[in-house]
């Protein structure tokens, strides 16, 4: 069974924000609102959704911002803009700032569901470790089954914290991922303290399994700003 997919929905319009629940509920999805854009990047660290629904023209920090803030973070979340400006030029923009798809206000429902699992089914190409199947890098190879790392026959001792972020990190090969961002994906309910030190540490002791050189690592990267990246 697939897992329900996760929306973040945030609009200013309390009762645009309740429709669209309701609505996208009903059709299988798990919903989150929000009325603004301040608290987006918390509540996709702590939510983690597999599509945000953001207005364009909110209050404060607009859409559009919010976007191009996500993407200079190295956050790739699927971004589905909504406007009340229609244009093309208001279109290219919205595309332009990072969003994946935009739709002008007043729009049918029924379009709006069919944008977002247009958008889902794009963003659904293989990653890079395929369910129940071992992914391997350089000497090493990893089986999500198993939970284990190994180098040839040497099974390499990680901890279930230090597992679940290699999984994370491998899930999202060749993108930069925040801290927040890894916190979230690797959650483990027995790891103890959970805040950006813990991820720094949790990285450190990777990369001393499986670099060959730790202070120049070769997999696990450093992505200045932002957080680390997994370069197979």
């Amino acid at each position: 069974m697939n897992p329900v997919k996760k929306l973040l929905v945030v609009d200013d319009d309390p009762e645009l924000r309740q429709l669209l629940s309701g609505y996208l509920n009903k059709h299988g999805f798990d919903t989150l609102l929000a009325a603004d854009a301040n608290d987006l990047e918390s509540l996709i660290a702590r939510f983690t959704p597999d599509l945000v629904v953001l207005d364009r023209m909110m209050p404060g920090r607009d859409g559009m911002a919010a976007c191009r803030d996500l993407r200079a973070q190295g956050e790739d979340v699927p971004v589905l803009l909504l406007t009340a400006k229609d244009e093309p030029v208001d279109r290219i923009m919205g595309l332009e700032s990072g969003a994946d798809d935009y739709l002008g206000k007043p729009f049918d429902p029924r379009e709006l569901l069919a944008r977002i699992e247009a958008v889902l089914r794009r963003k659904a190409g293989p990653s890079a470790l395929k369910p129940n199947s071992p992914y391997s890098f350089g000497p090493f190879k990893f089986d999500p089954v198993t939970r284990e790392l190994s180098r040839g026959d040497e099974v390499i001792r990680l901890t279930g914290g230090e597992i679940n972020l290699l999984e994370a990190l491998i899930n999202h090969a060749g993108k930069p991922l925040s801290r927040e961002r890894l916190l979230a994906l690797a959650r483990d309910d027995d790891s103890g303290e959970r805040n950006d030190r813990a991820i720094d540490i949790a990285i450190l002791r990777l990369r001393r399994a499986i670099e060959d050189d730790p202070k120049s690592p070769r997999w696990i990267q450093t992505v200045w700003g932002t957080g680390y990246r997994f370069s197979p």
